[in-house]
């Protein structure tokens, strides 16, 4: 009887050789191929119909109406308020009257009826803005009208804080560029001019700079604080200018030191231009003063302009275009060596 050891032996052997047998057999009958695939028949082409886009539309022509601008009218109804009977100013509302149709004069000089009678009337009536001429007028204008304010011969503007959303004034003075255009005419020979002003006038300073280099003129401004200071200022430039730039600050002005300022100047041969013709008789050379007509057109373009509710494209001060200038004749020939070129009593220029 064999023992277990030889029968595992006997096993193994048996085992081995079937695995054997096996491979055998494999290699000796291999897997039959698959048969090849067949290729896919191809498709047919289908060939599509052209297609017809649709023609682009034709463009659209829009005709559009020109833009035909039509001038704005000034308000319907104005209130013309004048600080006094003064030529000056009686002179702008009789110009305003004559283009206007609907106004109405109010004077604050009447002792019947005080500012505030007179804008009590304005406010309960169809006014629709209101024109002040003279200082008391706009500043009376300013603080009781309900309406927009156009005001015109004031000259401390500033000072009098006169601008505001619902106010706008007109230049007191003419441009100063056509000003000195014009004493140059009148003296070829001029080439050094003097001027005195109160404090806050820094844009007048600056159009007067730019005048003066325009036209190849040396400027020795100054700013004083009182008429005396002005006195004391003006006798120090006399000896470096030819002549000397008068302007209308009555804060820096007095009657006494104007009348002592002419008569120095006429000692010492220097011209004074002046911005009233009344000034000629006391001394002065040449008067550049502003034409009535011209402060009533650019009032009522202005009054034009509110009338469309543009008033916030309307300047803080809207400058003139014309200048008037009378000159005194006997006393400029006895300053000039030559005769003076240009002098014919009245000249008026503008700015076109």
């Amino acid at each position: 009887m064999a023992k277990p050891a030889q029968i595992q032996r006997i096993i193994s052997r048996v085992i081995a050789a079937v695995a054997t047998l096996t491979l055998s057999g494999c290699a000796l009958f291999p897997s039959p191929e698959p048969p090849p695939a067949e290729e896919p028949k191809p498709q047919p082409v289908v060939e599509l119909p052209p297609v017809e886009l649709p023609a682009e539309p034709a463009p659209v022509v829009v005709k559009v109406k020109p833009i035909i601008e039509v001038p704005s009218a000034p308000p319907s109804q104005v209130a013309i308020v004048i600080s006094s009977r003064h030529p000056a100013y009686e002179n702008i509302a009789t110009e305003l009257g004559e283009q206007i149709e609907n106004f109405t004069v109010f004077d604050l000089s009447d002792k019947s009826q005080p500012p505030v009678a007179a804008f009590r009337q304005i406010e309960d009536s169809d006014t629709n803005a209101v024109v002040a001429v003279g200082l008391r007028a706009a500043v009376s204008a300013k603080a009781l009208s309900n309406v927009p304010v156009v005001f015109c011969q004031v000259f401390n503007i500033q000072q009098n804080n006169l601008i505001s959303e619902n106010s706008r004034g007109i230049a007191s003075l003419p441009p100063l560029d056509l000003q000195i255009a014009a004493w140059k005419k009148i003296d070829p020979s001029l080439r050094s001019i003097g001027a005195i002003v109160g404090p806050g006038h820094e844009d007048l300073i600056a159009e007067a700079e730019l005048a003066a280099v325009t036209h190849d003129i040396e400027l020795h401004i100054r700013v004083a604080n009182s008429d005396r200071e002005t006195l004391y200022l003006f006798n120090r430039l006399v000896g470096e200018i030819d002549g000397f730039w008068l302007f209308p600050d009555n804060r820096v002005l007095s009657g006494p030191i104007l009348k002592e300022m002419l008569s120095y100047a006429t000692h010492r041969r220097v011209q004074i231009a002046v911005f009233n013709d009344s000034l000629l008789e006391m001394g002065a050379t040449l008067s550049s003063s502003t034409v009535d007509s011209n402060i009533a057109d650019t009032i009522v373009d202005v009054l034009s302009k509110i009338a469309a509710g543009d008033i916030e494209g309307v300047p803080a001060v809207t400058p003139l275009s014309d200048v008037r200038i009378v000159t005194n004749d006997k006393l400029l020939r006895g300053m000039l060596e030559a005769e003076p070129a240009g002098v014919n009593g009245v000249t008026v220029a503008n700015g076109q």
